[in-house]
């Protein structure tokens, strides 16, 4: 692909990343970061590529909310959007959205999961681990396991 010796631009290193997902600014910062060779080069680049909208931040959260959703709870996709430095408007709507759908969400991954209701006590604290483990709420937790008979 690459000739022997060519190292793509900082803007097509970025450009590779993009295509095969949504990326944020701070995430192509921390992945580029080490291949840039002159002070504030990495920072054009990537504001030239906002500008042009190939970064956007909302499409990102989008990105993964969707990605994400139908295995995790809130919890956890919040934590990954800060872990990839996403903040802000974007996902605070984002969460208000995922809440509305929780409970279905985990009733789903519960179902997925294990499909019958436990039938001792340690079956029913592992699911309820694995569901807690997965970023849902305890109070949606409760309310997905079904009580021993």
């Amino acid at each position: 692909m690459n000739k022997p010796g060519f190292q793509p631009s900082l803007k097509g290193r970025a450009l590779r990343l993009l295509s095969q997902r949504e990326h944020s600014r701070t995430e192509l910062e921390r992945k580029l970061a080490q291949h840039e060779e002159v002070p504030g080069e990495l920072a054009k680049a990537l504001d030239e590529l906002q500008a042009r909208d190939f970064i956007n931040d909302g499409r990102a959260v989008d990105s993964v909310v969707n990605r994400r959703s139908g295995k995790l709870g809130s919890a956890r996709i919040k934590q990954e959007l800060a872990a990839k430095g996403l903040s802000g408007e974007a996902v605070a709507e984002a969460m208000a959205n995922l809440k509305d759908s929780e409970l279905s969400r985990a009733q789903e991954v519960w179902r997925k999961k294990f499909g019958t209701a436990p039938q001792e006590p340690q079956e029913k604290a592992k699911q309820m681990r694995f569901l807690l483990s997965r970023g849902f709420p305890s109070e949606v937790v409760r309310r997905i396991v079904p009580d021993i008979d």
